[in-house]
């Protein structure tokens, strides 16, 4: 119907536009302190003030701006504080399922993610911190899916988005994307020790 037509685009252009902020956000093109207003966005992507704003509220949810009434939004700066948190709760919620699966999981299981990590290698390589910021998660959700609790991939993916932009520096992104690479490395030849290691090493904090 085209009522229905009306709603699914509606949806597409607000998913994009979301897309598009949340890789401005992580690459700094928008920039923390910074006041934004929905139409001067909608110019800069192209589409009215209505998706970005819903796109916006979005993000407030996440904690990545605030809502200004009148004025428009404002990005957030994560202190060191809540980056410590976030970075806690994703080591509660990965680090024990990666330890049981690093025991559990056949050696065929992990060949099968390598491409997901050469990902992250490539995107690090190139300094593409959005680009990075997708690889990352995508590899982090293969990982996790393999324990086959879809809320469980569910919550970590969105703790992992909070969390991402503290890992922006190149230097660090080239770590964690050696240590995919190296964790898989170890799990296919069953160095199940060298594995439970570097799934530690990954989750420490802070970065470097």
């Amino acid at each position: 119907m085209p009522g229905q037509t009306r709603g699914v685009l509606r949806h597409s252009v607000r998913g994009q536009v979301l897309d598009a902020l949340r890789a401005a956000l992580i690459d700094g093109d928008l920039v923390p302190g910074e006041i934004y207003s929905g139409p001067a966005l909608g110019e800069r992507f192209g589409v009215s003030a209505t998706p970005v704003r819903e796109a916006m509220q979005q993000l407030a949810m996440e904690g990545a701006v605030e809502c200004l009434p009148n004025r428009g939004f404002r990005v957030l700066v994560r202190t060191p504080g809540e980056l410590a948190e976030l970075a806690e709760v994703r080591a509660l919620l990965e680090v024990p399922v990666m330890l049981g699966l690093a025991r559990t999981v056949a050696p065929g299981a992990w060949t099968a993610l390598r491409p997901a990590a050469e990902a992250t290698v490539a995107a690090a390589e190139a300094g593409d911190l959005p680009g990075y910021a997708e690889a990352d998660r995508a590899f982090h959700r293969a990982v996790l899916g393999l324990a086959g609790n879809g809320q469980l991939t569910r919550v970590a993916d969105e703790a992992h988005r909070r969390a991402q932009g503290a890992r922006g520096r190149r230097a660090v992104l080239r770590t964690d994307a050696g240590q995919h690479v190296a964790l898989l490395d170890a799990l296919i030849a069953s160095e199940t020790a060298t594995a439970e290691a570097l799934i530690r090493a990954h989750f420490a904090w802070p970065p470097h």
